[in-house]
């Protein structure tokens, strides 16, 4: 929560601080046009990219795969937008970085990896060299907590029959 608390105050000073230096150096009317344009261009990736998204979120539920590629395309265009609708340069490029179909990519990588080591911690590794880059990142890693790398427990699986414990 800290971290937040000081994101909301070190990037809008940061923001401003761009502004005012391009403001001075281009002048004001020309920034403010950098700026609504950047803002027009952002709302037509928004539309295309997340017409894109939608879709290809529909087709996989339709075929009846696992949307998790398409999950996360959608919640990078949705973030990215956000991203610009706010004025500034520097959340502009993050923007700009979820929404491009080149970037995001990248950016889902990074969310991947966000995701699987907040809310997974990492337990579902496997050894280096097993997984590709494709796969997802529970099936890439180190090793060192997979669960494949521990004691083998031999036994049998006894079906009673009842639906007791």
């Amino acid at each position: 929560m800290p971290i937040l608390v000081a994101l909301l105050i070190i990037v809008p000073t940061i923001e401003i601080g761009i502004i005012v230096a391009l403001g001075k150096s281009l002048g004001l009317w020309p920034t403010l046009g950098l700026l609504l344009f950047e803002s027009a261009l952002g709302a037509w990736l928004v539309r295309r990219e997340g017409g894109r998204a939608w879709s290809a979120l529909v087709t996989a539920l339709n075929t009846g795969r696992m949307p998790s590629r398409q999950l996360a395309d959608a919640a990078l265009v949705l973030v990215g937008g956000t991203l610009l609708l706010a004025p500034g340069f520097l959340t502009d490029i993050v923007g700009f970085a979820f929404i491009l179909p080149f970037t995001r990519p990248l950016t889902r990588g990074l969310l991947e990896r966000v995701v699987a080591q907040r809310l997974l911690g990492g337990v579902f590794e496997a050894p280096a060299g097993t997984a590709g880059a494709g796969s997802p990142p529970w099936a890439r890693g180190s090793g060192a907590s997979s669960p494949a790398s521990g004691t083998v427990l031999e036994g049998e699986v006894i079906d009673r029959g009842e639906d007791r414990p």
